[in-house]
């Protein structure tokens, strides 16, 4: 959405079947939507549809990398963008797991965030840093990596 003022944000309108707005979701353009309020918006417009909706079993365990830097991340995510840089920029190699494609880590990554999906999200050595900030980062590595 394009706001007057010449900047953008993301914009998520659901509209039911009879063509009118029945929710609206603006926020900042980093900001991933909370999927499951989205689903539950949908629902409260849609009975019928939740009705149909597949039954979804909990998943089990989720298998983390472990060891060195991992990034939790999305391909979208501006932020995830520069800390891929920043690593690359200082030859730093590290794991990077996409928390869209693997079931049960975008759940891992809000209990790190204290309840938001915030991306990127680090595990450097079980040391955990939510967020890309580059001082911050570069302590822990220093401290881990001796960069």
């Amino acid at each position: 959405m394009l706001r007057a003022e010449g900047y953008t944000e993301r914009a998520l309108f659901i509209i039911d079947k009879k063509g009118f707005i029945r929710y609206i979701d603006i926020h900042n353009i980093d900001l991933q939507p909370d999927n499951e309020e989205l689903r539950q918006a949908l629902r409260r417009i849609d009975p019928e549809a939740a009705a149909r909706e597949p039954k979804e079993t909990p998943p089990g365990p989720v298998e983390l990398p472990h060891g060195g830097i991992v990034m939790y991340c999305t391909s979208w995510c501006p932020d995830c963008k520069r800390a891929r840089a920043w690593l690359k920029a200082r030859s730093l190699e590290y794991t990077e797991v996409d928390i869209n494609a693997v079931p049960g880590v975008a759940a891992q990554v809000r209990k790190w965030a204290g309840g938001s999906l915030a991306t990127p999200t680090f595990d450097i050595d079980g040391r955990i840093l939510v967020e890309f900030d580059e001082q911050k980062l570069t302590e822990m590595l220093k401290k881990d990596l001796s960069i």
